[in-house]
């Protein structure tokens, strides 16, 4: 059982953990980036449920690049 305790985690697991956001979360805000959003919503992709909503709302809601070439 005692590979089971989260005490356990060495230094190791935390490079490998900030590898893994890292690599998630660069590609995103630089998504966001280009559509015209702050990077720093970027961090939402990494909060269940919340995730989900912020793709519904940015998949529905009016890009404001788009709205920069209407003018």
């Amino acid at each position: 059982m005692e590979w089971m305790m989260w005490s356990d985690f060495d230094l190791f697991h935390w490079i490998f953990f900030a590898a893994a956001v890292a690599v998630f979360v660069y590609p995103i805000g630089r998504i966001l980036t280009r559509l015209g959003y702050s990077p720093y919503w970027c961090i939402v992709a990494l909060v269940p449920f919340f995730n989900l909503v912020a793709l519904w709302v940015l998949a529905l809601s009016e890009w404001p690049r788009d709205t920069k070439k209407a003018d």
